[in-house]
């Protein structure tokens, strides 16, 4: 898998059972952040006020992870980010969470471009091309 972008976070001591080892739902917080810090290093946000007062925003649609080693205590985990797909409305993010040479998790998230408007229901919209553009980039300097 090519990579997109790549973060590091040391395991916490709670987010980690009485054994020591990760609970299984912060590994899919690991891909959140990740996914908050991509976005960063483009110069955009996950929430994204716009002039008329509504927000563009990337709900979840869609979320899994497998694992296949544990992490723990005091780890410092790499997260490799790579999307896998950009839809019309959509991005499908893919994440290998590693540990030096072991490979901890894979995980994906399915999550779609919405405009947030006061007063109204939220709408799937078409990604914004400024946005659109800077992915397309990403992905284009991983190869």
């Amino acid at each position: 898998m090519s990579c997109t972008f790549k973060t590091t976070r040391r395991v916490e001591f709670h987010e980690t059972d009485m054994a020591g080892i990760v609970h299984f739902a912060n590994f899919y917080k690991y891909m959140e952040q990740a996914e908050h810090e991509y976005f960063r290093s483009l110069g955009l946000t996950i929430v994204d006020k716009q002039a008329d007062g509504s927000i563009i925003g990337w709900p979840r649609v869609s979320a899994q992870c497998s694992f296949e080693s544990p992490a723990c205590y005091g780890d410092l985990l790499e997260i490799r980010l790579n999307i896998e797909r950009i839809g019309v409305k959509s991005l499908t993010i893919e994440y290998d969470l590693w540990r030096d040479e072991t490979k901890i998790a894979r995980g994906r998230m399915k999550t779609v471009c919405c405009q947030f408007t006061h007063g109204s229901p939220m709408q799937s919209i078409a990604i914004p091309e400024r946005m659109l553009l800077k992915f397309e980039a990403s992905m284009d300097q991983a190869e």
